[in-house]
């Protein structure tokens, strides 16, 4: 897989009855695509993966598969429960998607060994490729990588930690194996905040929640990042991302909820999140119009 250029997540849309809405969803998809991001990951973290059923997370990904048509990959989330995330990998892999995003398994934590067996099981599950999910209780030492990059299967990992030094020694881990096809990504919150740290230790790549409610304030801060335009990357991070993260981390759970808001102030009607986040209050959606008006002023 080549991803060239910001990563996309969309959120999942919910209609009045709180159903998958398709029809908005191939919308926000297709606005998203139409500003040429790298590759795209429904039913993800910024998609509410933890709150779909395995036949809601198969109809975000067919939708999205159907729209984006193989313009660019379509990497699909899976995790949690290990039958459960093994039933969205094959619904995935029905439904056009070109990877997975492993995500956590569900509340236990596990040694490595077994952290490796769940990554393997999923893997197993289809014929899909897989991107190993670096966070919360699947947290991966660079000898565990190094175990998961034997397996052909496992082309991506995604760090959601924040640990630099472990993550450099995962990024070495894998070299030292020889694949030199294996992706590497920063899935930080906001990673645009720490992006510029993760360049110089060998990760390249980040996905953008904000690209979803603000796909041209995204892309103006992604090319200053790749341009090496450092004054332009500056002025975004001090007048749109620090606002924004200052805001995010009011709430817990706020790095999905502010995005769909923000969808819905530009006039997207995605509905609100499901349980267990909140969406923001007036106020605070009133500030969040402010800080993307403020975005929008820079580029």
């Amino acid at each position: 897989m080549d991803f060239d250029g910001i990563l996309f997540f969309p959120v999942t849309p919910f209609d009045a009855n709180g159903q998958v809405d398709v029809d908005l969803l191939r919308r926000h998809v297709a606005t998203g695509l139409a500003h040429s991001p790298g590759g795209i990951f429904p039913a993800c973290g910024t998609g509410e993966f933890h709150a779909l059923t395995a036949a809601e997370a198969g109809l975000v990904v067919r939708a999205t598969a159907e729209t984006v048509a193989g313009a660019v990959p379509v990497v699909a989330g899976t995790g949690g429960p290990l039958g459960h995330a093994q039933e969205v990998a094959r619904a995935a892999a029905d439904a056009g998607a070109d990877a997975l995003l492993v995500l956590p398994p569900y509340l236990v934590g596990g040694p490595q060994a077994g952290l490796i067996a769940y990554v393997e099981a999923v893997a197993a599950a289809s014929d899909l490729p897989v991107i190993v999910y670096h966070r919360g209780n699947a947290q991966f030492t660079a000898a565990s990588m190094r175990r998961l990059a034997e397996n052909p299967k496992v082309v991506g990992f995604k760090d959601g930690v924040g640990d630099v030094g472990a993550a450099q020694l995962i990024v070495r881990a894998v070299a030292e194996t020889g694949r030199d096809d294996v992706l590497f990504f920063n899935g930080l919150l906001t990673a645009e905040l720490t992006q510029a740290a993760y360049r110089g230790i060998g990760i390249p790549l980040y996905s953008s929640a904000a690209f979803a409610m603000i796909p041209e304030v995204a892309n103006a801060y992604y090319r200053a990042y790749v341009g090496g335009d450092e004054a332009r990357r500056l002025a975004l991070l001090d007048a749109f991302y620090a606002p924004l993260v200052a805001l995010r981390d009011e709430t817990p759970g706020f790095g999905v909820s502010l995005i769909k808001a923000g969808l819905r102030i530009g006039g997207l009607p995605v509905g609100g999140v499901r349980p267990p986040l909140v969406d923001p209050t007036p106020e605070q959606e009133r500030r969040l119009a402010e800080i993307l008006d403020a975005g929008r002023a820079l580029v």
